[in-house]
């Protein structure tokens, strides 16, 4: 089954998107605007075609260092542009989101929310290094910068990653410290190996879609928080 239909097809499924996705060769970046075979106007609407189907599951979007080459050269975001296209500019933001994901119902006004939520965060990332033990260094520190956080999702390094770090908080209301796990997620590529990562003699990585991509199961109760990553 096409990914795309794959996600319209299942309940409580959502899209973030964490830039690149174009790859928006300009005069002044590394890569040559002569080596794309599409422009970078038409890779802007192809991106917006593709995603159209998926627009009522996409809850977040990022801009990413390929999209910046036009950001910094002539003020404009391909990644504004494309979620313009889509009606979702409520969801973008340029450097970094937030979201406060909420599980669970209520059967009434009366009766006691039974569910749990959940704060995730999202950035395209940066920095290279040649192992993935830098990236995954930078995102746990990162994400250690943010209170209460329960997930980090980066990615940029093109180096597929799950950690489950955590920390000692103090609660005032318990008068006790008290566990904070959190989980970082770092994506992995939808391209295959070549071109300018091979230019640059950088590793080949983890493909998603070879692999199936990347997926995060959101499940608990009031007292009790699931994070199931699946790759």
């Amino acid at each position: 089954m096409d990914f795309r239909e794959q996600v319209v097809k299942e309940d409580n499924t959502y899209i973030l998107l964490l830039g690149d996705l174009i790859n928006n060769n300009t005069r002044s970046s590394a890569g040559s605007p002569y080596e794309d075979n599409v422009r970078p106007r038409e890779q802007k609407k192809i991106m917006a075609e593709m995603l159209a189907p998926l627009r009522d599951k996409i809850i977040g979007i990022v801009s990413g260092n390929h999209e910046r080459r036009s950001l910094k050269d002539a003020d404009d975001d391909p990644t504004y542009d494309i979620a313009c296209k889509l009606d979702l500019e409520d969801v973008y933001r340029e450097n970094a989101a937030f979201i406060h994901l909420e599980i669970g119902s209520r059967k009434s006004k009366e009766k006691e929310w039974s569910g749990t939520t959940y704060n995730i965060g999202m950035t395209h990332g940066s920095g290279g290094g040649a192992l993935t033990g830098s990236s995954v260094n930078r995102n746990e520190r990162f994400a250690y910068s943010f209170e209460n956080l329960d997930v980090m999702i980066t990615a940029h390094t093109h180096k597929g990653s799950v950690t489950k770090p955590g920390k000692y908080v103090f609660n005032a209301t318990y008068g006790r410290m008290l566990f904070k796990p959190y989980v970082c997620v770092s994506v992995c590529s939808w391209l295959s190996y070549g071109g300018y990562g091979l230019q640059k003699m950088l590793m080949p990585a983890s493909n998603a879609t070879k692999d199936g991509g990347q997926v995060l199961r959101f499940s608990g109760d009031r007292h009790n928080k699931y994070i199931k990553t699946e790759w």
